[in-house]
């Protein structure tokens, strides 16, 4: 007569003892009950399994070469841009010269009053919003042509390799250190309008971004070149605004696309919280100068 050996008892659950199971977690191996049981493509998962799977997939998640979020369209920020420069264009052609005196860009000048006094406009008079409202104003089909065919042709590239907040940062700081140096260095009295700031930051960016990259810097550079020359050569160009988008955008795409990765969100930060930070006390100083 054959030996019989005593049949093995169920495994207990790892985080119930006291339950036992015979269905274990298919990645870790380890006894799980109905409780702890979470379904997956091939049989269970244990619940601190199927956490962990989750947070490194959100860690192995890509990134743009700045640290950014890879998204489907690359150029959705581009498009709103566009889309709000088209509608503020459009606001203008209704509403005329009215809308171009109320946003666009001036230090501290009077605008008509009554016969005791003048009416007194500007950033110096406390309406800083100038300063960005005057970058989507557009009062010529050229100038917005021009503008937002720079947009077009460099925004989709920095947003990929950015990012969309990045490159919203990148964007709008541009076009702030276009308007504060104009503040700094144009006629007080000089009523200036345009993206071109912030278009001559994606110039800046685009050429750090070339030369991180290794790729060959040639053609941006002449196209920078060409613009330069037409904005010291034609009449009626706020230069100031180009030069201070210029450079602010260089410095700004520098701290983020070349920013060791281990700290290159606080590096990020810190860059554009100082370019921030240099804007406003640009402006301060200006402002003292213009009515203290």
């Amino acid at each position: 007569m054959a030996q019989q050996h005593p049949q093995p008892g169920l495994a207990r659950c790892y985080q119930h003892q006291d339950r036992e199971t015979g269905v274990r977690c298919t990645r870790c191996d380890r006894p799980i009950c109905p409780a702890c049981m979470v379904p997956a493509s091939v049989g269970y998962q244990c619940r601190q399994c199927v956490r962990g799977a989750a947070g490194a997939s959100r860690a192995a998640r890509p990134r743009t070469l700045a640290g950014g979020r890879v998204t489907g369209d690359s150029g959705l920020v581009t498009k709103v841009l566009l889309a709000l420069n088209a509608v503020v264009f459009l606001a203008v052609l209704a509403r005329g010269d009215e809308l171009v005196v109320d946003l666009g860009m001036v230090g501290h000048a009077a605008d008509g009053g009554t016969i005791f006094a003048p009416h007194w406009i500007g950033v110096a008079d406390g309406e800083w919003y100038r300063l960005l409202t005057s970058a989507f104003l557009h009062q010529e089909i050229w100038h917005i042509g021009f503008n937002m065919l720079g947009l077009w042709l460099l925004g989709p590239q920095l947003e990929s390799a950015l990012g969309r907040v990045r490159f919203v940062a990148l964007y709008l700081l541009s076009a702030l250190g276009g308007s504060t140096l104009s503040y700094l260095l144009a006629d007080e009295r000089q009523l200036s309008l345009g993206a071109s700031g912030a278009i001559f930051g994606l110039f800046g960016a685009t050429a750090v971004l070339a030369r991180r990259l290794n790729y060959d810097l040639r053609p941006i550079l002449l196209l920078l070149a060409i613009n330069l020359v037409i904005t010291f050569t034609w009449s009626g160009i706020a230069w100031q605004a180009h030069i201070g988008g210029l450079v602010v955008g260089s410095v700004v795409a520098a701290a983020m696309v070349w920013a060791p990765r281990r700290t290159r969100l606080p590096i990020q930060i810190a860059a554009c919280a100082l370019v921030a930070l240099a804007i406003l006390v640009a402006c301060l100083v200006r402002t003292n100068q213009l009515v203290g």
